[in-house]
């Protein structure tokens, strides 16, 4: 009996040095750093387990052993509750903060930047380019995408604010269409609210309109305001806007980057060298700065300006001034 009751008590002895030796390891492991170097890509799959995950962290180089991630999740369950998405780990964290980043969802974000001034067809191309987006609208055409947007316009042109947009992989191109559409249409609205009654803008798809010619006429920034007001005086008086970005327009494909006289002088929609008023639809997507000088423009009695050739354009109230002014900067005389 002395003899088994000896050898209990060194099994017992044996087992509690064991135990110590065990929780020595993991109480280490906890406090270490579990990433010698970051993970920049690591997908977890809808659905996959942490065990799997867990695999998934060793193999992308995380320390210490298996069996002391399962301990750590089954302590601290919260931990072993991943969610699926890829992630983006730094460095140095211990293995309870790279849990906590799966448990949370903090998953990788992308940036998309729709830029000032591109084409609706720019920005689809755009997105169709992007391989992180998954691509729903491929084959769609611009009238069915307007419905599913529910956009006020049957036309998609303008209707998308530029700014940066952050997704995560897997997102759909529409998702970020119909953020940006919606964060066009709050803006418009908003920014419609600040009009004046002397406006000859009658509603928010002519704001949009004349935005989107400023846009695309603005070379030098704090001119935006004196831009919109020359086209402001011109569509009161009754004016043609005559504006070479709207005709470029309405050639398409046809443009070849060289302007030329007949196509100034063949009636189309867009030309607003043969048509009075705004096109029929926005040229461009114009950002916050443009809608608001189109809605807001600076006084004065400019009705013509012309690039300088550094960026600023020259202003000028009658046209005698202003066929000076394009003998001076464009025709060099």
């Amino acid at each position: 009996m002395r003899t088994l009751g000896r050898l209990f008590f060194l099994l017992l002895a044996m087992a509690i040095a064991a135990s110590a030796v065990v929780w020595q390891r993991y109480s280490a492991f906890t406090q270490a750093s579990a990433l010698p170097q970051p993970i920049n890509q690591l997908f977890v799959p809808q659905g996959q387990g942490f065990a799997r995950t867990v695999d998934s962290l060793m193999a992308n180089g995380a320390r210490g052993e298996r069996w002391q991630w399962l301990v750590l999740a089954r302590l601290q369950p919260r931990l072993g509750l991943v969610q699926a998405g890829e992630y983006e780990i730094p460095a140095n964290a211990t293995p309870a903060e790279v849990l906590d980043q799966l448990a949370r969802g903090r998953v990788k974000r992308y940036a998309f930047t729709i830029i000032e001034g591109a084409t609706v067809n720019e920005l689809r191309r755009s997105l169709a380019n992007d391989a992180r987006l998954a691509q729903t609208l491929t084959g769609l055409g611009e009238a069915e995408i307007a419905k599913r947007l529910e956009n006020p316009e049957p036309s998609l042109e303008g209707w998308f604010l530029p700014e940066t947009y952050l997704f995560v992989r897997g997102d759909s191109d529409f998702s970020v269409l119909k953020r940006a559409n919606l964060a066009m249409r709050d803006t418009l609205a908003q920014v419609w609210l600040e009009r004046s009654e002397a406006s000859p803008l009658r509603d928010q798809t002519e704001l949009l309109t004349l935005a989107s010619i400023v846009e695309k006429e603005t070379g030098h920034g704090p001119e935006r305001d004196e831009i919109a007001g020359v086209f402001t005086r011109r569509l009161k008086l009754g004016m043609k806007l005559q504006t070479d970005p709207t005709v470029i327009y309405g050639l398409g494909s046809k443009f070849d980057g060289n302007l030329r006289r007949i196509d100034l002088q063949t009636p189309t929609p867009y030309n607003s060298y043969t048509q009075t008023g705004l096109p029929p639809t926005p040229i461009a997507l114009p950002g916050l700065a443009s809608l608001r000088a189109s809605i807001a423009p600076a006084g004065g009695s400019a009705l013509y300006f012309v690039a300088r050739g550094d960026g600023t354009s020259e202003f000028s109230s009658t046209l005698d001034a202003h066929n000076q002014a394009v003998r001076r900067f464009q025709l060099k005389r």
